[in-house]
């Protein structure tokens, strides 16, 4: 029964073979066998490819059944129909083309396992590039929120820098106002005189003027402070929202970009053992001699060739025997005195009618 399975997997014609040897039968239930095989290994790196895609586990599945199907069917397609020639190289020619398809068919099949073969290494190249993003994504959000911040600051700062301008302000009147008094400048008396008292009463004004400043400038600070902090909300929210699609970018073609910057040699040699896997069918028939079946399918295909020939004959020459007679049936019909009569007569009629159709529309025209 799984021999059976596997004749049918190759693509040979089952009633030829029940008439070959066993071993016969046995060469093309191998050929089927790894027809059979390489299709699931496609199913399982077509699953696992669209696992990536899709990110569920069922349609991964059921799609990648049906891309091993397809595979199947095109290797299946690819065997059944090398023919064993006389030559080597007329049948190496035959399945050039073959073998090229093969060769596309082993790179699309590698390339999904070797993603999984090296998933912890892609693993750890997506994470590097996932954190240079993150880096990346914040300094170009923070170019859109740096300016507003700098300025509000910049701001605070000036506010500040008014009350220090004004503290250092009513500091040096208050050193007038007690030099003066000491008399150490001014009008250098002791005592507490018109002059002390004008500048004591000038000092207690820029005083008054300098508590006013701080509390005004130190509601303006805090409004800038509030609007640095919105400010720096509405960037963190900005990062917080971003942040999910740099932690999706784990997909296909991700993965296959971070699978080039791995090393080359495993990867390849997973290639090469997908491609002998792929291509032995094909390898095998044209190494294998010309056996039992391939003699007996020449044979069959030889008689069918004949057959179709003498019936193509044949029609050619029924064909033109029937074109000799139909032209001497003509031929004497047409020196028949009675047949031109009538044909004359009919002819006659028919002009007739013509101009009597003419005569009709040119006098309704008329």
């Amino acid at each position: 029964m799984l021999q059976r399975f596997f004749i049918f997997c190759s693509g040979a014609d089952t009633a030829i073979l029940e008439e070959c040897s066993p071993g016969e039968r046995t060469k093309y239930a191998g050929i089927g066998a790894t027809v059979f095989f390489t299709a699931v290994m496609a199913a399982i790196a077509g699953s696992y490819a669209l696992y990536t895609v899709f990110d569920n586990f069922f349609t991964a599945i059921f799609f990648g059944m049906i891309w091993g199907l397809l595979i199947f069917n095109l290797d299946r397609f690819i065997v059944s129909t090398i023919k064993k020639r006389k030559n080597f190289f007329d049948e190496l020619i035959q399945a050039s083309p073959r073998i090229l398809l093969a060769v596309i068919i082993a790179i699309v099949i590698s390339k999904p396992l070797e993603m999984k073969i090296f998933e912890k290494e892609i693993n750890q190249v997506l994470l590097e590039e996932k954190n240079d993003m993150t880096l990346a994504n914040k300094d170009q959000l923070a170019l859109q929120y740096t300016p507003t911040v700098e300025a509000l600051n910049a701001e605070i700062d000036a506010l500040k820098q008014e009350v220090i301008d004004k503290e250092a302000e009513v500091n040096a009147l208050y050193e007038t106002y007690i030099a003066e008094a000491e008399g150490r400048k001014g009008t250098e008396l002791i005592g507490k005189g018109p002059v002390y008292k004008e500048k004591r009463d000038k000092h207690d004004a820029e005083l008054a003027a300098l508590k006013a400043l701080r509390t005004t400038n130190a509601e303006k600070i805090t409004a800038l402070e509030n609007q640095i902090a919105t400010v720096s909300t509405e960037y963190q929210t900005k990062v917080a929202e971003t942040q999910p699609v740099i932690d999706g970018f784990d997909g296909l073609m991700a993965r296959v970009n971070a699978l080039d910057k791995l090393p080359w040699l495993p990867s390849f040699f997973i290639f090469l053992l997908f491609l002998a896997i792929e291509t032995s069918p094909i390898i095998a028939k044209l190494l294998s001699p010309k056996g039992a079946y391939d003699l007996k399918l020449e044979e069959q295909e030889s008689a069918l060739k004949s057959w179709v020939t003498q019936q193509q004959a044949q029609r050619e020459v029924l064909v033109t025997t029937d074109r000799d007679i139909n032209n001497r049936v003509y031929a004497d019909i047409a020196e028949e005195q009675e047949l031109y009569d009538y044909k004359r007569k009919k002819a006659r009629e028919l002009m007739q009618l013509q101009a009597d159709a003419f005569y009709k529309k040119q006098k309704g025209i008329l």
